[in-house]
């Protein structure tokens, strides 16, 4: 029976390909009568602010934007702009190609599987909709949270959600967020996923200083925990 019980992963840069914004967020400022530049800049600087969802649902935070940018648009306005960026992160959203393989390739090895990711309210909303939605049982979002990694809450959530212990659980993520000294900080096992592709990732608050394993392409974590299976079945973990 392998160690770990279940394997937890970041979403974006993790579980999809590299993330940046692509031109349909220019449609969401041209329906708030805000130059995108000055949209891109609010929403980089308040990434975490809206990302705990503490401002309110998806209107209430785009309108709470509006303020910080210095534009005031009417209440249609921003009900087409929240749909309007709805569209743009999911636009902005490719799974990587096997992301539904590896889920699937875990389950049948007897792990559970999920996802912590720091997000805001559009995630939760098209999540259901991708195609590795049936193979994740737990999924824990900052936004309905309330909190954001490195903060123990987010992973101690997915265990209680579980029923496992920190312990039992590996994590793996990309290190945004300082996700991977989070998850070592609340007890699970850490490793980072250094794909080539996310040189070019959308990143905040990277796990610079973090020096765990690291596996190059997300099919990795396969060999990863079929080793430790194999290490616990000849004595248990060594250490």
């Amino acid at each position: 029976m392998p160690t770990y019980q279940a394997v937890l992963f970041d979403f974006f840069g993790t579980l999809t390909r590299s993330v940046q914004r692509g031109v349909a967020h220019a449609g969401t400022a041209e329906l708030l009568g805000c130059h995108a530049d000055t949209l891109t800049e609010v929403l980089d600087r308040t990434y975490y602010e809206r990302a705990t969802g503490l401002l309110g649902n998806a209107e209430a935070t785009l309108r709470w934007v509006c303020a910080q940018a210095g534009v005031h648009p009417s209440d249609h306005a921003v009900r087409a702009a929240v749909a309007s960026r709805h569209r743009a992160v999911r636009a902005d959203t490719w799974l990587r190609a096997d992301a539904v393989p590896v889920l699937a390739a875990l389950r049948q090895r007897g792990l559970r599987t999920g996802v912590i990711s720091d997000c805001t309210h559009e995630l939760p909303a098209f999540l259901p909709q991708l195609a590795i939605a049936p193979l994740l049982d737990v999924r824990v979002f900052s936004v309905q949270v309330g909190r954001c990694k490195p903060d123990p809450a987010l992973y101690l959530t997915a265990c209680q959600r579980l029923g496992l212990a920190p312990g039992d659980c590996l994590y793996v993520g990309d290190g945004g967020s300082q996700e991977l000294t989070g998850a070592e900080r609340a007890g699970m096992t850490a490793v980072r996923l250094a794909a080539p592709d996310l040189a070019t990732h959308m990143v905040f608050n990277a796990d610079l200083d973090w020096r765990g394993p690291t596996l190059a392409a997300l099919g990795e974590v396969l060999a990863l925990v079929d080793s430790d299976a194999e290490v616990v079945g000849v004595g248990g973990r060594a250490g």
